[in-house]
C-alpha cells in the first residue's frame, strides 16, 4: 500500500480525510507487523553465549566477539564489566603513587581480593556486624588528629615563591560606635 501526498483546496479536505482515515487505520497495523518480523530475523541471526567472570563468578551473556575482545585484552581471562572497571582503577591508583603495573599484575591483585571476599564467612548476626563495624569507624574517626585549618586537604605548592601572607587587615571591618 502507498501513501499518496497531494495540495488540495479546502473543499478537498473531506475526501482527503476519508482517504487517510483508511489507510491510517491499515498502515500502522503492516508497519508494526513488517518491524516485528524484521526485529525477529535480526534478533535470531545474533549470536549469544555465556560467560563467567574469572574474578566474582559472575556470569553475563555476550557476543562471541565480545568475549573474544575481552579475553584479548586479559590475558585470556574473561573478566565482567564491573571487575574490570576495578582493575583499571587499580591500575589508576597504583600510578598515584609512582608505581606502574601492567595489567596482569592489576587483574590478579582484583583476583585475590575477590578471592580473599568470597572465602570470608558471612556475621552470624548481621545486626551486631553492623553496629560493631560502625563503632570501629567512630573509634577511627575521633582518635585520627584533626587538621587545625578549616579548609580541606589540597595539595602544596612545591614552588621556591617566597610566601606572602593570606589576608591582612588594617582596621577593623565594623565601624566604631560612639555613643
Amino acid at each position: 500500500m502507498s501513501l499518496m501526498c497531494e495540495v488540495f483546496d479546502i473543499g478537498e479536505a473531506k475526501v482527503f480525510q476519508e482517504r487517510m482515515s483508511a489507510t491510517v487505520i491499515n498502515t500502522p497495523i503492516l508497519i508494526v507487523m513488517s518491524a516485528q518480523e524484521a526485529s525477529t530475523k535480526i534478533i535470531s541471526q545474533i549470536e549469544v553465549e555465556f560467560a563467567k567472570c574469572d574474578c566474582c563468578g559472575l556470569t553475563e551473556e555476550c557476543t562471541p566477539e565480545y568475549i573474544e575482545t575481552v579475553r584479548e585484552r586479559y590475558n585470556g581471562r574473561w573478566i565482567c564489566g564491573l571487575c574490570s572497571e576495578a582493575v583499571k582503577e587499580e591500575m589508576i591508583q597504583m600510578k598515584r603513587f609512582q608505581r606502574l603495573i601492567s595489567t596482569e599484575e592489576a587483574v590478579d591483585q582484583h583476583m585475590n581480593f575477590c578471592k580473599n571476599f568470597r572465602s570470608s564467612s558471612p556475621p552470624s548476626n548481621p545486626t551486631f556486624h553492623l553496629i560493631s563495624a560502625m563503632r570501629q569507624l567512630l573509634r577511627r574517626s575521633l582518635d585520627s588528629p584533626r587538621a587545625l585549618r578549616s579548609t580541606p586537604n589540597s595539595p602544596v605548592r612545591q614552588s621556591q615563591e617566597i610566601p606572602r601572607p593570606a589576608l591582612t587587615r588594617s582596621e577593623s571591618c565594623f565601624p566604631t560606635l560612639s555613643g
